[in-house]
């Protein structure tokens, strides 16, 4: 027993001393989170830094662990960790300060940051070198052990939390509810690093070392995913027929479908390369042929996608990111069909290298190239639309609510990217203030319909009015207050606590989870109005356009108080998904036992 436990302790060194900048990432991203959810996961500027620490952290275990594995082939290892901290701090000073300066841009930078990380790890070691076995057999092994580290650490995370929870039933210890999720974060980063180092804990030599092909592997790939690629074929192959008979333009949707099946597919071939060369395999021959070539056709039907909403819509990162995708796909086919000596490492190596173009190329990465195209859609809708007088909007000119809502969206689009100056050049100085009043409280949503607002004559197209979007307006733009005594307006308060009476009201939506409205009595009592929205919009399920109401209000009791929220008007709208929404929203409360007055008024979602 003595003995085993020596062992383990001298495996557990040796990890730490193989491979001490990774475990020293992981540390510090999970001491990060766990710092975080200590602070009640509160993301305001002061916390946020444990946020953008850890997401740092994250991003470092991989590139510290392909920098050791570089290392252990050619030495050299502290200077590269040098030059890897200074890289990962100056994605830290990068990434925004606050929760609310975080966008979906700094997503599509972290996101492929990533992405490449790990790209990094699986041909860093044969950089310039010719073993196309060994470095096979690299990414098998880590293929390998990343299943099973995540089999381990959820059976060792599992048991810890478990064990956790029976010493407090059964000693009575009243654990606060935290301990557990911040033991999930630990073993969950830290836990789970250390696990997957101690299955690599004999370095790059063990890793690559030529061994017998893993049965599990020709099973996963023979019986599951060449499957997957048939049944993804023939969806693809009878939808392009769909195309040239009805002679229609694709949908874009169909270019995710087109990737899945090449990344699928590429992913078959390399784990069943070694047995290329195995006469008793015939398939094994014959399906890098037959999928190559069946990947022509769909990449012309995946440019068609592509081209067909950027022609339409312009550049975003995402279709960006999907035409250097389809770019990539084109040259892997190209190598694979027309070059006789091929190495796989082509692969990972030219997919990291057009990600690296697409993050950091001047002037065509793809943020400038989104920016610039959405500029451009911008001049061009407003110039169609003969909107422009003098080089400003005018707001007061007919325009269809299509068009309002493509100009809005794109307001929207350039002020999360910082193209404040290039938006002010449309607006008259009244506009620009509070465009810049909007961008400064990081309120995009705001800048959308204060935009769309703006136009005074907005034309409601027949199929999407008819068909999308019901809006209920309340007549009476004056609301009783008989009954009610305390006055409050919410305008400076947004969502939130307001505190009066001893008692904190707090009132909240979140309208991905289905609520609309709600409000809660000290953290305890709760009064969610969703339920009474729908059923009331369900009167009016099969209708459609605008209609007219007395009133829209509902009551309640709420713990010694009676609330009454009252409503200027609903909206239904039934595109991708449905949504349901208001412009101005009230609440009257009053006391029960003694009659008090409070309004709170809800700005425009």
């Amino acid at each position: 027993m003595l003995h085993k436990i020596q062992q383990i302790f001298g495996i557990s060194g040796n990890v730490i001393r193989k491979y001490p900048m990774v475990l020293l990432m992981a540390f510090l991203a999970a001491v990060s989170l766990i710092c975080f959810a200590e602070k009640n996961f509160d993301a305001v500027a002061a916390n946020f830094i444990f946020v953008k620490f850890a997401l740092v952290c994250c991003l470092g275990i991989s590139l510290m662990f392909a920098l050791n594995m570089l290392s252990q082939r050619i030495g050299m290892g502290l200077i590269r960790e040098f030059f890897a901290v200074v890289l990962l701090v100056f994605l830290y000073l990068l990434l925004p300060d606050s929760e609310k300066d975080f966008t979906e841009v700094d997503a599509f930078l972290l996101i492929p940051t990533f992405i490449l990380s790990h790209l990094l790890v699986s041909f860093i070691p044969f950089f310039g070198q010719k073993r196309e076995l060994n470095f096979w057999q690299y990414n098998k092994s880590l293929f390998i052990n990343t299943f099973l580290t995540a089999v381990f650490t959820g059976v060792l995370t599992g048991g810890v939390l478990l064990a956790i929870l029976a010493v407090d039933q059964l000693f009575d210890f009243n654990f606060n509810g935290k301990y557990y999720f911040q033991t999930f974060q630990f073993l969950g980063v830290f836990g789970s690093c250390f696990i997957f180092l101690l299955f690599n804990e004999k370095g790059l030599k063990f890793l690559e070392r030529v061994d017998r092909y893993p049965i599990i592997l020709k099973f996963f790939t023979q019986y599951i995913l060449i499957p997957l690629l048939i049944i993804y074929s023939i969806i693809l192959y009878f939808y392009s027929a769909k195309i040239l008979i009805h002679w229609e333009l694709p949908r874009g949707w169909v270019s995710y479908l087109v990737l899945a099946y090449s990344i699928v597919g590429i992913l078959a071939f390399l784990l069943v390369y070694p047995l290329k060369q195995d006469s008793e395999k015939s398939w094994v021959k014959v399906f890098p042929r037959i999928f190559f070539y069946t990947l022509i056709p769909l990449i012309v039907l995946l440019f068609t996608a592509i081209f067909t909403r950027i022609l339409a819509y312009g550049y975003t990162e995402p279709r960006y990111f999907v035409l250097i995708l389809a770019i990539w796909l084109t040259f892997v086919v190209l190598y694979f069909v027309f070059f006789r000596k091929t190495t796989i490492k082509f692969i990972p190596v030219s997919l990291f290298a057009f990600g690296v173009f697409s993050l950091m190329m001047p002037y065509l990465n793809t943020f400038s190239v989104a920016k610039r195209s959405q500029k451009t859609e911008l001049k061009n809708i407003l110039t169609e639309n003969n909107l422009l007088e003098d080089g400003k909007i005018n707001f007061n000119k007919k325009v269809s609510d299509l068009a309002a809502d493509e100009i809005s969206s794109k307001f929207n689009f350039l002020a999360k990217r910082n193209e404040q100056e290039f938006l002010f050049t449309f607006l008259n100085s009244d506009d620009q203030k509070i465009l810049a009043k909007s961008i400064s409280k990081r309120d995009y949503w705001e800048i959308h319909n204060m935009i769309q607002n703006h136009f005074t004559q907005i034309q409601t197209s027949e199929k999407s009015h008819q068909e999308n979007r019901l809006e209920i307006v309340s007549e009476n733009k004056f609301h009783s207050i008989a009954g009610y005594e305390y006055v409050a307006s919410a305008a400076k308060y947004k969502m939130g606590d307001l505190r009066f009476n001893g008692d904190i009201f707090t009132v909240s939506r979140q309208e991905n989870t289905g609520k609309i409205l709600a409000v809660t009595l000290n953290g305890r009592e709760n009064w969610d109005v969703s339920p009474l929205i729908l059923q009331y919009l369900n009167q009016y399920k099969n209708q459609s356009g605008q209609i007219t109401v007395p009133e829209i209000s509902f009551e309640s009791d709420l713990g010694n108080y009676h609330l009454k929220m009252v409503f200027d008007n609903l909206i239904r709208e039934k595109y991708q998904k449905e949504q349901i929404f208001y412009n101005e929203a009230y609440i009257l409360i009053r006391q029960n036992r003694k009659v008090h007055l409070l309004i709170f008024y809800f700005p425009r979602i």
